[in-house]
């Protein structure tokens, strides 16, 4: 194997093993431990952040996706999300209807 291969092997390892350690600590605690509503906060900022990087300054397809109809997908996709009495799976179709329905009137 050549460097390459043991760094992936070696970060797949460690990666699982974390994963395994959480399952073990979240297993263990309370789901109103300090610590379990730490994780959630860091998820949730972490997805916010990764949402906000996709509208302000999207890579790849998502780029040729105009400013306009990206924002009229989070605008359905919230409103969406408020109005199903936060149901994320139908939020997330509005959301990516109204993208789809906006690049096509975009152009």
């Amino acid at each position: 194997m050549n460097q390459a291969d043991w760094a992936l092997a070696l970060t797949v390892g460690i990666g699982l093993a974390l994963r395994g350690c959480g399952l073990l600590l979240g297993g263990a605690l309370r789901p109103d431990h300090p610590a379990i509503a730490w994780a959630s906060a860091v998820s949730v900022a972490t997805l916010a952040a990764f949402v906000t990087l996709a509208i302000a300054a999207p890579a790849g397809l998502l780029a040729t996706v105009p400013w306009p109809a990206r924002l009229a997908g989070l605008a359905a996709g919230g409103l969406a999300y408020g109005l199903l009495r936060r149901r994320l799976l139908p939020a997330m179709g509005a959301g990516l209807a109204a993208l789809l329905l906006a690049r096509l009137w975009t152009g």
